[in-house]
């Protein structure tokens, strides 16, 4: 959720501070602050409610030097977002930024507060600074201090840590990711690796319970009883140019433009193109996809509809059972373990919360996970059995775009190998699929080229109070991304519907004023689909309809079309999703809404 970005080193740590804390803008946040250590042992503190550049004005006028210091976006959880919440926290002795929960919280605050202590802030992260200062007044040194404090926290947590007059950047990690980026002549933490490869592309993903003491020259880690232990040192391939979004309005729109390049990419990992098989070489091994029996998929949000889709795809071409679950909800169920079932994740960041819970609990069960992300480094995919990557590139914006179509991507291959596997697809049957989806980006630049068409119709819709999405088989999913994607960006509210549930209830809010968009490929449920507009039209509603632009008469009337190329069973939902994604862009920017960092939300969900 949060963004933690940490140096100790050479120079003055404010600017890279503030460099770091707006290149983890894009993870969505609602205060901002820093916290330098000072040539005289003091620590300063600058804290800011609202966007990072209310907290550059402040900077501009009091500035604050330091060679060690720690920053941070927050992502208020407990708490309004108020200067006084935001963080770093200090008390005493001690600064900490913090990603994540501390699930009790409100008993050690209680407990710290029959000792004395004065809370300045409604948060839960400032019980932390508060337990590792009554350790150092027991005489600990810091290190110890610190892991005597991480004793009594429970939940989620990564933590950047600062000590009045001593030296050193502590950190530590349980649950929420954390990197080490090593320097020359200094040292870094941030809580993911962009903010860290313009200085160094040389960094270590810390495992749970790791606690990193650095000096310039020097980083040492200790694992939960202190024992200094070695993580493996990687080479981060990240884009240092992750902010620069010309020549695009937004990021949104430029990811959004960028989907037929990121396809080409992703399929081209997965493809064998001298055979036209699909070759997933990165599951092999790990997973004998001939045992598959059964499949689960579990995930949050857009990655939660990517698996609606798949399911439609794996029942119907590989003749699986398939369970889609809601990442959060999947543990509390106690789901049994089906004998040959396998477990998906779905996740672009790789540190959804709610989702590497499910992972470790599906682990526990016994079960093969078969994670698909956009991060290589990132904890599912060094958790899970096997990998399937995304090749999205960085996605900035908040609201989900090229990630969603690239996992729709790698989940119709994963039924394409899973359906050959048992036997459900033949050689000549494989060819024409793999054929359909290489066509795919191509067929996506044509969509593009609607983008004014799509525009056109925002205008004219940009007003409404709420929206109907509504779709059918493998579209409705998509229905449920486009009300999504609506509602994130513009703050319209938006219901997506299997189409034929309309009369059995969403039917009675439809009028005059409400706009109904139908996701109509002409698929054998097309003509179905075509009664359920019928019965929209009838009652007064403004219908939107994307199809196939075919026919001279088509056989429905609608307000306005969005014409889609031909396009078979797999391609359909990839391709379908761009016009909802451009029509929620397009509102957006007409109300004026902030598109890439919408409010009270969050890019990368590290809380459950």
């Amino acid at each position: 959720m949060c963004g933690i970005i940490g140096v100790i080193g050479e120079r003055n740590a404010t600017p890279i501070l503030v460099e770091g804390l707006r290149r983890l803008e894009y993870r969505g946040y609602d205060s901002a602050g820093i916290a330098v250590l000072a040539r005289d042992g003091e620590l300063l503190i600058t804290r800011s409610k609202g966007k990072l550049i209310h907290l550059e004005e402040k900077l501009a006028e009091s500035p604050v030097t330091g060679y060690v210091g720690i920053g941070h976006t927050r992502w208020a959880t407990h708490g309004p977002p108020t200067e006084q919440n935001a963080h770093p926290h200090l008390t005493r002795r001690t600064a900490v930024v913090h990603n994540g929960i501390i699930e009790n919280y409100q008993e050690l605050r209680r407990e710290l507060q029959g000792q004395g202590v004065t809370f300045a802030s409604d948060t839960d992260t400032e019980v932390i600074p508060h337990l590792i200062d009554r350790e150092l007044d027991r005489g600990l040194d810091p290190a110890t201090a610190v892991r005597m404090a991480m004793r009594r926290l429970h939940g989620a947590f990564a933590l950047g840590i600062l000590i009045r007059d001593i030296n050193l950047l502590i950190a530590v990690r349980r649950g929420s990711p954390l990197i080490l980026g090593l320097g020359e002549g200094e040292n870094f933490i941030a809580s993911d690796a962009t903010p860290l490869v313009p200085y160094t592309r040389r960094m270590v993903y810390l495992n749970d319970d790791d606690l990193v003491i650095l000096t310039r020259e020097r980083a040492e880690i200790l694992d939960v009883n202190g024992n200094s232990v070695t993580r493996p040192v990687k080479i981060s391939l990240v884009n240092a140019d992750l902010t620069d979004k010309w020549p695009y309005r937004h990021f949104m729109q430029k990811e959004i433009f960028e989907q037929p390049t990121a396809l080409a990419e992703t399929l081209k990992g997965l493809i064998n193109p001298s055979e036209q098989t699909v070759d997933l070489h990165e599951m092999e091994g790990a997973i004998d996809a001939s045992q598959v029996a059964a499949v689960n998929i579990i995930a949050c949000g857009t990655s939660y509809h990517s698996g609606l889709v798949a399911a439609y795809w794996l029942e119907s071409l590989a003749h699986l059972p398939v369970s889609v679950h809601i990442a959060s909800e999947y543990r509390y169920r106690e789901p049994p373990s089906l004998p040959g079932a396998i477990t998906v994740v779905v996740s672009q960041s790789g540190e959804t919360a709610d989702t590497l819970a499910a992972l470790r609990f599906a682990r526990s069960q016994g079960e093969k996970v078969l994670a698909i992300v956009n991060v290589p480094e990132s904890t599912m995919a060094r958790e899970a059995d096997a990998v399937l990557y995304t090749q999205a590139g960085p996605e900035i914006g908040v609201a989900s775009t090229k990630a969603f179509t690239t996992q729709l991507a790698v989940l119709a291959c994963l039924t394409l190998s899973l359906a050959r596997a048992k036997g459900r697809l033949s050689r000549e049957q494989e060819t024409a699929w793999v054929a359909e989806l290489v066509r795919i980006p191509a067929r996506l630049e044509q969509v593009l080229l609607h983008d004014e068409v799509v525009q056109q119709i925002a205008g004219h819709f940009m007003n409404a109070r709420g929206f109907l999405f509504m779709g059918r088989g493998t579209c409705f999913p998509i229905a449920l991304e486009g009300a999504l994607k609506l509602k994130e960006i513009s703050y319209i509210h938006a219901e997506g519907y299997a189409a034929g549930e309309m009369k059995h209830g969403p039917i009675a809010l439809i009028d005059a004023h409400l706009p109904v968009v139908a996701v109509a490929p002409r698929d054998p449920l097309f003509d179905k689909l075509v009664s359920n507009l019928e019965e929209a039209r009838a009652r007064g509603g403004r219908l939107v309809v994307i199809t196939t632009d075919s026919d001279a008469q088509p056989p429905f009337r609608a307000d306005h079309v969005i014409p889609m190329p031909e396009c078979g069973a797999l391609a359909a939902p990839i391709l379908y999703v761009v016009p909802l994604q451009l029509l929620a862009y397009h509102i957006a920017t007409l109300k004026g809404t902030d598109v890439d960092q919408p409010r009270n939300l969050a890019k990368s969900v590290t809380v459950e």
